[in-house]
């Protein structure tokens, strides 16, 4: 990447709107520094473009000047990067022409080794209780597992996932819709100035950017794009955090969601997304499974053994067979259990001896801790 290159890109990180498609289809075709010569000169507007986005291109040009901004980065410990450099994450070109014109990044780590390892966690900003806890756990599982967790840096799930990953020791980025020397929520101005000692602050905008509405919705195709898959903990029908997990779907990358309260308004859209192609998680075990590599499997899920699941199929039917109150003798049991007098008793001495039943006379009765087992799975069914 030459100089005049980047120059010209960090020009035009000032002037194009994240996301363009009409003007990253014109980078593609003219290159970034014939882009900048026609922003500057009189050869008229590019193909497909109206006069009033070029008349509002051209004025953003005149008020652009990257030797500032460049100069304003180096003070602030931030680095621009291009396509095709050696920290360029190459996952990002498969947004096509809506790719990034260029990155600024604040931290220490290489981005695209970081993000080759990455998960997006995501979700709503006025987040409950269980939300917060869950993707803070998340975050902390995540980063034991030694992946590094990507979120927005915003109030709720992002801020609680960050956390999480901080708390374990772990690795985070934090994608902001605004120039990454200003911190964005200012509540959360401590949490991104000890992301970017810990991990990495990244972003789309030159120095000194403000967000917009806009620019937070389009922020999230760049989280999408960069990590391996996205979960979603928390999210109303209409909350930016789906819309980062369908730009997940669209490039091709996993999607997952933490289900919640069938009841809450804040579940609603996740619940949503796992009607559909999305697959349902509760920890970081489970989505280690899915992104992770051959043989990141989650634990088998599963309750409690019993001692009566030990026995034979056959001696388990003889128990379940004995009346719960009251003793029987072994015709009666072997009429219950579908089965003969003699393996009836054969049955019964056996399970005598593991201490499920006792005998009394010709009859036969469970013992205290062969009727708290029968009755915990006569409960069950």
């Amino acid at each position: 990447m030459t100089d005049d290159e980047r120059r010209a890109r960090v020009t035009l990180s000032r002037v194009v709107e994240p996301g363009d498609e009409v003007c990253g289809r014109w980078l593609r075709e003219v290159g970034a520094r014939e882009a900048v010569r026609w922003l500057y000169g009189d050869e008229g507007q590019p193909r497909g473009m109206t006069d009033k986005r070029w008349s509002g291109l051209r004025a953003r040009a005149g008020r652009a000047d990257p030797e500032r901004d460049l100069a304003l980065a180096r003070d602030a410990g931030v680095r621009f990067i291009c396509p095709g450099e050696s920290e360029w994450p190459a996952q990002l070109d498969d947004l096509g022409d809506a790719r990034p014109v260029g990155l600024w990044v604040r931290g220490r780590a290489a981005l695209r080794i970081w993000a080759l390892r990455s998960v997006a966690v995501v979700g709503a900003r006025a987040c409950t209780e269980y939300g917060a806890h869950m993707a803070a756990t998340l975050g902390a599982g995540l980063a034991e597992r030694g992946w590094v967790v990507v979120s927005g840096g915003a109030y709720g799930i992002d801020g609680a996932a960050h956390r999480g990953a901080l708390g374990a020791g772990g690795a985070t980025v934090a994608v902001l819709a605004c120039g990454v020397d200003r911190p964005y929520p200012r509540g959360h101005t401590q949490l991104i100035t000890r992301i970017a000692e810990q991990g990495l602050v990244v972003g789309e905008l030159p120095p000194g950017e403000h967000p917009t509405p806009s620019r937070f919705i389009l922020r999230n195709r760049v989280i999408a794009a960069l990590t391996r898959g996205t979960v979603v903990v928390e999210a109303a029908y209409r909350s930016g955090a789906l819309v980062t997990a369908r730009s997940a779907q669209r490039l091709g990358r996993f999607t997952m969601g933490v289900p919640g309260p069938a009841t809450s308004g804040l579940s609603a859209g996740v619940h949503e997304l796992l009607r559909g192609e999305a697959v349902l998680v509760s920890d970081a075990a489970e989505v280690a499974e899915l992104v992770g590599d051959m043989g990141e499997l989650a634990p088998d899920r599963r309750g409690p053994v019993l001692p009566r699941d030990l026995l034979h199929p056959g001696a388990g039917r003889v128990l379940a067979a004995l009346p719960a109150r009251r003793s029987a003798e072994a015709p009666e049991i072997a009429r219950r259990a579908a089965t003969t007098t003699d393996d009836a008793v054969g049955r019964l001495y056996e399970l005598r001896a593991l201490g499920f039943v006792e005998r009394h006379g010709d009859g036969w009765k469970l013992t205290r801790q062969a009727m708290t087992s029968v009755r915990g799975d006569r409960e069950r069914c």
